[in-house]
């Protein structure tokens, strides 16, 4: 009878067991807590990065002495963080800190059930930048961990990092699938800078290799601004060096398409690769995608840097920031706004599209099944103009006049922003007199007209002599020349400022005007809108949000007195020079959606009457721009008019500035007050809000008189410098 084996020698016949590992998410947090690259693991394990990268994403595991060389690393490591809790401070904060949550606004929270995604509207590819997506699309799987290096001290970005200062997100808030943020900053070096200090590793030196690794492995993206929307798409900025790293050209021969010839060697490999760019291609903005599959999109946003894709009228000197300095500026936009998909104008509105979406997933009451419905309260479905409201350019217009037609007033809709200065005659021997001339600006003048404002939604139905109705969104033909305006103000229903000669096309808030002024108004017809809501409430309270938070890091908040507002103004674009980018493009941000939503047609191949590109989205709505126009001019009248009451009449006006002359350098030495001290009700109010006024510049009394002898605008130069040059 064969003896019975001792259970210790078969234990160690076996031979030794694999040496136990942490799970690959806690390799990756290990190494990134104790400052090590994977370069730096690789090199002392003597593998290579992409081995390393292996093992943190679960992929692959090491063998034998490697196995155990790793385990002795990743416990040393162990020994020493728990010994002590933070010796490499830069690891810790290298964390990501606000890409957790959007910031302030009005993104609905996730329902407590997974809703269907709509259904995608069919088209070949993702629509251009300059054409918002409808689409929404379902969660995709949680990406491996990523790729990630600390950033050394000297890496650190000079620029104050306001993000950190605001209250970080709980854990529960942060979308795994979004990790480090909304957009990264790639150098030649290969490090890929995020929002909080945070640097990846990216070994990718091909586009579509970096397109790979963005989607699977850099956790970029940011989470849907409403449930019916879809998520953002990540965003990688391309900087010179990392362009030279690509194989990018410094430059676009193109001018005029401003994107890289079909031939050239990066599109070749995006084709081979089987990636797809939007009709407009690879130019300083573009996409690169896949057809969604099942819902699930494939596509990465590019900006790249040394091909103009931030303006400086809108991002100031932001385009030679270093990457670290450019991800916060650019990753603060995205945080408080959107992440940028094209120019401040075309994230405007995007803006509005990622608030409203047009399509919601509906369920069938018969059936069970899921598909994709209009959303109520949204822009649904592209629709003309009426012909009022129509460009010269449009199809409606072609149709009804011959080529060349100029149309009169009582043909065309002109709601446009003021540009007027008085007659040098109508000045009184009072002002002339006082020493200077000062210019007061209205905050986000069209943001704060869009808040509350009732556009339409649909179609336009055409009405002959209809009753006036101040609810009802519309264009309405009507005679306001009978109504008398001191000549020392702008005429409010021109945007020119002198009286209407006769009938003429107005949007409702400048007919509502005419009625608020004690005037009966008969139109002769209107295009009416019956379906209409608040579309753009939501868009004005995230830029509102985003503003406010802005000018509070450059040291301008609402509890502050005049003076002090006055003071911390002169100073606040000199506080920090990221913040002062990130304002200058929340500003552009509205100014250029509001412009957008009337697109005209571009490119040299273009000819009057035929159709164009935006014409097709849903917010191509010239409509809603001229009466954001209108609200915003009328707003502007209804102070100017308050404060006339005590005497006081502008010497010019362009858009938002109204220019006064005045005792003394400072708004505080014209505007009225009450016999307590307080602002005139009704009149201009200092203050950072919108809506409110800060001080545009001031100029001798003489320079202005000049200036309008000359036929010039003083609103347009008080400040020292030409504001349209300047993007005001």
């Amino acid at each position: 009878m064969a003896s019975k084996p001792d259970p210790v020698d078969a234990l160690l016949k076996a031979g030794p067991r694999r040496t136990h590992l942490p799970e690959p998410a806690e390799r990756a947090r290990l190494r990134t807590a104790y400052g090590l690259t994977q370069t730096e693991i690789a090199g002392a394990l003597d593998v290579t990065r992409t081995t390393v990268a292996g093992w943190e994403a679960g992929r692959s595991e090491p063998q034998g002495t490697t196995r155990a060389a790793y385990a002795k690393l990743l416990e040393g490591i162990a020994t020493q963080l728990a010994a002590a809790p933070a010796p490499r401070t830069e690891a810790v904060e290298a964390e990501p800190q606000t890409t957790a949550a959007p910031a302030p606004g009005p993104a609905a929270p996730a329902p407590a059930a997974p809703v269907p995604a709509p259904v995608a509207p069919s088209a070949p590819e993702p629509p251009v930048a300059s054409e918002p997506s409808v689409e929404a699309s379902v969660a995709t799987p949680a990406a491996p961990p990523p790729l990630r290096k600390t950033p050394a001290a000297t890496r650190r970005p000079p620029v104050r990092n306001s993000a950190a200062r605001e209250p970080a997100p709980t854990a529960a808030a942060v979308d795994p699938r979004f990790a480090n943020g909304p957009l990264a900053v790639l150098d030649g070096d290969g490090s890929a800078y995020c929002v909080g200090g945070l640097v990846l590793d990216c070994p990718a030196t091909t586009v579509p290799a970096l397109v790979e690794w963005t989607l699977t492995e850099a956790r970029l993206g940011a989470p849907r601004l409403n449930r019916n929307g879809r998520d953002a798409d990540p965003l990688v900025v391309i900087t010179a060096a990392a362009a030279e790293r690509l194989g990018l050209p410094e430059g676009l021969e193109d001018r005029r398409g401003l994107r890289l010839p079909e031939d050239h060697k990066v599109n070749k490999q995006i084709a081979r690769a089987k990636w797809k760019t939007t009709r407009r291609g690879f130019g300083p903005w573009a996409r690169v995608y896949r057809p969604a599959q099942g819902g699930s999109r494939q596509c990465v946003q590019f900006a790249i840097v040394p091909w103009g894709a931030l303006d400086a009228r809108a991002w100031g000197d932001a385009a030679h920031l270093p990457a670290a300095e450019l991800a916060q500026v650019l990753g603060t936009y995205a945080t408080r706004v959107i992440t940028p998909r094209g120019s401040c104008a075309v994230s405007g509105l995007e803006l509005m599209t990622a608030l409203r979406p047009p399509t919601r997933a509906v369920k069938d009451a018969t059936t069970g099944a899921w598909s994709s419905g209009p959303n109520p309260g949204s822009l649904t479905a592209p629709v003309d103009p009426a012909p009022p409201e129509a460009p010269d350019e449009h199809p409606v217009v072609a149709a009804l006049y011959p080529r060349g037609h100029r149309r009169t007033p009582a043909e065309v809709l002109d709601e446009e922003a003021y540009e007027w200065i008085r007659d040098p005659e109508l000045l009184t021997d009072e002002e002339c007199t006082k020493p200077y001339a000062v210019g007061i600006d209205v905050n986000m003048a069209f943001a704060a007209a869009a808040n509350r404002l009732n556009v339409g939604l649909g179609p336009a139905v055409h009405i002959n002599n209809p009753e006036f109705d101040p609810k009802l969104p519309g264009s309405w033909l009507v005679d306001l020349s009978h109504i008398e305006i001191d000549p020392r103000l702008p005429n409010p229903f021109t945007p020119h400022g002198v009286r209407p000669s006769g009938p003429a096309w107005y949007a409702t808030p400048t007919v509502a005007y005419a009625v608020e002024l004690g005037h009966q108004v008969r139109p002769a017809e209107a295009y009416v809108r019956r379906e209409h809501a608040a579309y753009l409430d939501a868009w004005y309270t995230r830029l509102r949000d985003a503003y406010m938070i802005t000018m509070a890091e450059l040291g301008v908040v609402s509890s502050m007195d005049e003076a002090d507002f006055l003071k911390a103004m002169d100073q606040h674009k000199q506080v920090d020079a990221g913040q002062a980018a990130v304002l200058s493009a929340i500003k552009s941000t509205v100014k250029g959606g509001i412009g957008k939503l009337r697109e005209r047609p571009q490119g040299l191949g273009y000819r009057p009457g035929e159709r164009w590109p935006a014409l097709e989205r849903p917010t191509w709505r010239p409509d809603i721009r001229a009466a954001v126009i209108s609200a915003a001019r009328i707003n502007m009248h209804r102070k100017m008019l308050k404060i006339a009451t005590v005497g006081l009449f502008p010497i010019a006006v362009l858009s938002d500035c109204a220019v006064y002359l005045s005792d003394g350098p400072s708004p505080l030495d014209f505007l009225p007050r009450t016999p307590d001290d307080k602002p005139l009700p009704g009149g201009f109010r200092l203050g950072v809000s919108p809506g409110m006024v800060k001080c545009e510049g001031s100029q001798p009394m003489m320079w202005a008189v000049h200036m309008l002898d000359q036929g010039h605008n003083p609103a347009r130069h008080i400040k020292g410098s030409d504001a349209s040059a300047d993007g005001e």
